[in-house]
């Protein structure tokens, strides 16, 4: 052999070495199969894969999830469990994150839960302090998300799989969902939290909620509502919003676990939520009143939906009810209304949760529709369920 004939091996090595350091289209395409925690780490091995990367990670724009259900266990809540798991091979770059558990398990200053529900022992429950929980999942996500985490006394949530699986109406147990939403063209989600000492108007225009001709979805979640003087904060809220061009959907939950808590004292009332603007923002719901007590009535309601004819693709279906509904409601029959939002749309992914009121009405946002005002009381229900459809682009 020749001394000066280069090793097979060796050459293909040079040729691979050298398109993957100079040839952007092969690097970009091979970044694509990579998940987003390695991505990250690859970025950092030159410029050019730094530049691919970032292409790759802008064309992450579809909403992901990750839900769990389970037991107790000494290793904390079942989702964060779950979320330390998924994260590691998850496609997208988490800009804002709105997170749901059941406040049974979640033991925070403000939940109210105590014991197992259903028995007649005595027997205390694990708990998970909210405290503990919102630092454990701050440390799993990038350090700019923003993280919205609600205890609520039910969980409604679509168990991960490749595509979307039956929804599940959760109202004992441990359960808790987290819908991941990256940087979307067009879309700005921005979480806001008030309580009696930070509501102004101010704090409602930068939170997008006033003066923001591109609002097209407001999500609330209200807290610790039997304090007094909690209703008229609320109202404050809803009245601007009222006469707004936007969806206006949520209702009343246990706590807020992952806002920070600052302004506002022990057991005082507040709110939070997210603001979802933009022009590719669309959405629609509908309210299923007290007179919807059987599977069929259920199906008819939800069907209202179709109305507004919204894209599936990168669609959301939300479910706000009243804790009075559920199996209770409809003589021992489990999962009706999930059911009745899965008939309708096969394809959607759904989550919510149970809770003390309920804020909503029907309503269709897109770019073609002209809505009519709107006042607080039309908003504000109990024994109601709310399904909201929101697509973003």
């Amino acid at each position: 052999m020749d001394g000066n004939d280069e090793n097979p091996c060796t050459a293909a090595a040079s040729q691979a070495g050298y398109v993957l350091s100079n040839v952007a289209e092969v690097v970009e395409r091979i970044l694509t199969f990579v998940p987003t925690k390695s991505l990250l780490r690859t970025a950092c091995v030159c410029r050019l894969w730094r530049n691919c990367a970032r292409r790759v990670l802008r064309t992450q724009q579809r909403v992901a999830w990750v839900s769990a259900t389970g037991c107790g266990s000494d290793k904390g809540h079942v989702l964060h469990r779950k979320l330390a798991e998924e994260l590691e091979n998850m496609y997208l770059l988490p800009q804002t994150v709105l997170l749901m558990a059941d406040c049974e398990t979640i033991n925070g200053q403000d939940c109210c839960y105590r014991q197992k529900k259903g028995g007649n022992h005595e027997a205390t429950v694990r708990k998970t302090d909210s405290s503990e929980l919102a630092l454990e999942l701050n440390a799993l996500f990038p350090r700019d998300c923003e993280i919205l985490g609600i205890a609520t006394s039910g969980v409604v949530l679509t168990p991960n799989a490749p595509c979307p699986s039956a929804p599940q109406e959760h109202q004992d147990g441990e359960a808790g969902f987290a819908l991941m939403f990256p940087s979307m063209d067009g879309v700005t989600v921005r979480p806001f939290h008030f309580c009696k000492r930070s509501l102004s108007q101010a704090a409602l225009e930068e939170a997008g909620l006033v003066g923001n001709p591109d609002l097209r979805v407001v999500l609330l979640f209200e807290y610790e509502v039997f304090r007094s003087r909690s209703a008229r904060f609320l109202n404050k809220v809803l009245e601007p919003l009222a006469q707004s061009n936007a969806l206006i959907a949520g209702g009343h939950v246990e706590s807020v676990f992952t806002h920070s808590r600052e302004c506002c004292g022990r057991g005082s009332y507040g709110m939070a939520g997210l603001a979802l603007s933009g022009a590719r923002v669309q959405g629609a719901s509908v309210l299923l009143e007290q007179d919807v007590v059987s599977e069929k009535s259920a199906e008819a309601a939800v069907q209202r939906l179709k109305a507004a004819n919204l894209p599936e693709r990168n669609t959301l279906g939300l479910m706000f009810a009243c804790l009075g509904r559920g199996h209770n409601y409809y003589g021992g029959k489990r999962n009706v209304e999930a059911d009745a939002f899965r008939k309708v749309f096969p394809n959607t992914p759904l989550f919510g949760f149970f809770g003390n009121g309920e804020i909503g009405c029907d309503r269709i946002v897109t770019g073609s529709y002209t809505l009519t005002d709107t006042d607080t009381d039309s908003l504000q229900h109990t024994y109601t369920t709310v399904m909201v459809l929101v697509h973003l682009g």
